[in-house]
């Protein structure tokens, strides 16, 4: 389907890669793995044609069609966020009004005319194409998908200039899934998702038919996903047979095996060298300390891979021991114009929580953080500090409050305390600012490198209550392993604004997740993976905060009677869905198979000689076949889906009733 052929490419005097190849088959699933600026993103936009390579090629199949999602920077402005999504399918647009201007010449033409001979010639070839796409589904797929990544239907109308960077990204996700080519490219496409649009996302890529190609510093996410790994480091680009996590675990058996080789290899030079100085100056055993010099010489060093940023401990600063009661919210009210995000909230942390916030973008989370930090205001309410409680508050706005005449290493300096004073370089390498990235100014810094910046230089202030608002967005994975140990051992009390599973899952102990109706956080005991398993269940509790508040509020007995007769009526209730969820799952693997190969039919069409190639009338009849299962498996799959519908209302009805 696609191969890279002896690429090289060099940044700035640095080797990225030499002579790199490997291929992408139809429907594998790989992974591009390495520490940041190793030339990941650099590869994708080679392979998508962004960029030339400085020798070597990019080879595709003839039909191969790719598509690149990059890190950020598309914005959409002209358009609804529908219409904008609909230009995914321009080429069938354009091809339907082609196929409406001859039906409309052909109305106005003598049928016995030469004309209209060619004209309905053109017609029927048009059509033929048009009939591959069935343009009647085009809505709902547009409308599954943008609802997928986390739009409302209420935003189908918004002018895309509405919507902020994020939503703008997850938009230009949407079209490129629309548009379903043959390879994606996907260059960090969490980074800007919810849970539940990242969890859509894992489902969607999973049924895809064609092949992906994926960069993420989410292991959680590639571990579900790929099947093949290429890492880079040091230069060169190494294949690995298996997801992230097998590849993280091969590649440390090899560091190992290459270890011992070092280390045996050492061991026989010094022991070469320890002959060659005691009897090269014998002239008995002269000739024979010569010779060992010259197999010396001739010796191929073992060279130690890079030392790996794991190896460097980030420890926190010691902070005081706070109160028992770190931060209490009473009767919250937040709003932004007629945008209500806080409705009389309630709210309490007590030290030692490590806390996950979750929930949909917009549903309040950063605000909530910037209110615990005391960075914003709200309408109506309390905030209350603890005893001796103080703050560390990492948001990424803090980059743009760094003094941009600061080179890395003053910026650091300004704020560690003497213990970290002699440690600051190997600390810096943990963000990823290593040799002369120290003495960088500021000002020259990229937004990620900004970014990480702030998180390094509010992690070095004395805390007993950090609350960090997406802190792993532009550190690699080892950078993330150091964070997370450390956050692992730090006493103190933590909130963590972020949807990375595999970073949250040993850090906290609790989640909170947030809706965008001004309603109370729901709040579980566990980690964020466990959050994810259990909440199809609803076995979440409401925070004790907000049950205090509230009046006519059942006795503890009679909350846990209702509680388990609605969980066994939503047992009942998964148990019927099963069969039929599973159904419908059989179902659109088979449309997206019959449009995948009806797409490959059609791309066949286009080719001028066609019509001419013996196989035409064999692959006419296989398209023909292809509509009329597509339009029976559709036929099916709205049957399905009203009745997955229909009982679904059928139990919340009976659930309300409790």
């Amino acid at each position: 389907m696609l191969s890279v052929e002896n690429v090289s490419i060099q940044f700035l005097g640095r080797v990225l890669y030499k002579e790199l190849s490997f291929t992408v088959s139809a429907k594998d699933r790989v992974c591009f793995a390495g520490p940041n600026g190793a030339g990941k993103s650099t590869l994708m936009k080679i392979i998508a044609g962004l960029m030339n390579p400085d020798s070597g090629s990019i080879n595709r199949a003839k039909y191969t069609e790719v598509g690149y999602l990059p890190q950020d920077g598309i914005k959409h402005t002209g358009r609804t966020l529908f219409k904008e999504a609909e230009t995914a399918f321009e080429n069938e647009m354009v091809l339907k009004r082609s196929v409406d201007e001859c039906s409309e010449q052909l109305g106005k033409l003598n049928p016995t005319s030469p004309d209209y001979a060619e004209v309905l010639e053109k017609f029927g070839e048009l059509q033929l194409k048009l009939d591959s796409f069935d343009i009647s589904k085009m809505k709902p797929n547009i409308e599954r998908v943008l609802i997928g990544l986390g739009f409302k239907y209420s935003d189908m109308d918004r002018e895309t200039s509405e919507f902020s960077g994020g939503w703008q990204m997850r938009l230009a996700l949407a079209k490129l899934l629309l548009k379903s080519p043959s390879v994606l490219l996907l260059d960090e496409p969490t980074n800007h998702l919810d849970i539940d649009s990242q969890l859509w996302l894992e489902n969607y890529i999973q049924s895809y038919q064609g092949s992906v190609i994926i960069i993420s510093h989410d292991s959680a996410f590639l571990d579900l996903l790929v099947k093949k790994t290429l890492a880079f480091e040091a230069g060169k680009v190494t294949e690995f047979a298996g997801n992230y996590s097998y590849y993280v675990e091969q590649s440390e058996i090899q560091r190992q095996q290459i270890q011992r080789a070092y280390n045996n290899q050492q061991k026989d030079i010094a022991k070469a060298e320890q002959f060659i100085n005691r009897f090269r100056s014998k002239a008995r055993r002269a000739s024979q300390a010569q010779s060992r010099l010259k197999q010396l010489e001739r010796i191929e060093r073992i060279q130690l891979p890079q030392e790996a940023t794991k190896s460097i401990k980030l420890e926190f600063p010691q902070p005081e021991r706070s109160g028992q009661i770190v931060i209490e919210l009473t009767n919250v009210v937040k709003a932004y114009g007629k945008n209500v995000v806080f409705n009389d909230f309630n709210f309490r942390i007590d030290r030692g929580e490590k806390i996950a916030v979750v929930g949909a973008n917009g549903a309040g989370k950063s605000t909530f953080s910037r209110i615990l930090s005391g960075a914003e205001n709200f309408d109506v309410g309390n905030r209350k500090l603890g005893h001796k409680v103080s703050i560390s508050h990492f948001a990424q706005d803090h980059a743009e409050k760094l003094n941009p005449n600061m080179n890395v290493l003053e910026t650091i300096e300004e704020v560690a305390g003497s213990d970290a004073a002699g440690n600051l370089r190997s600390l810096l390498g943990c963000f990823l600012f290593r040799g002369d990235d120290v003495f960088k100014k500021v000002s020259v810094l990229s937004g990620g490198e900004r970014s990480r910046l702030s998180l390094a230089k509010i992690l070095l202030k004395p805390a007993n209550f950090l609350i960090l608002d997406e802190p792993t967005n532009h550190l690699d994975m080892e950078s993330q392993k150091v964070l997370q140990d450390a956050l692992i051992a730090y006493k103190g009390t933590i909130v963590i604004v972020s949807h990375n599973r595999d970073f949250l899952d040993p850090i906290t102990d609790k989640v909170i997740e947030f809706h965008s109706d001004a309603q109370p956080v729901k709040e579980f005991h566990g980690n964020l993976s466990s959050f994810i398993e259990s909440r199809s269940n609803e076995n979440l509790e409401t925070p004790k905060s907000n049950i205090s508040k509230k009046k006519n509020v059942k006795s503890p007995a009679n909350r846990k009677e209702m509680r388990k007769a609605q969980g066994k009526i939503r047992q009942e209730k998964s148990e019927t869905l099963k069969p039929l969820q599973l159904r419908l799952e059989q179902i659109e693997e088979k449309i997206e198979s019959l449009e995948y190969r009806k797409k490959e039919i059609e791309a066949l069409m286009t080719d001028e000689n066609f019509f001419k190639s013996k196989d035409h009338i064999e692959l006419t009849e296989e398209h023909k076949t292809s509509s009329l299962e597509l339009e029976s498996a559709f036929s099916d799959w709205s049957k399905i889906s009203d009745e997955i519908e229909d009982v679904s209302k059928r139990f919340e009805e009976k659930i309300n009733q409790i």
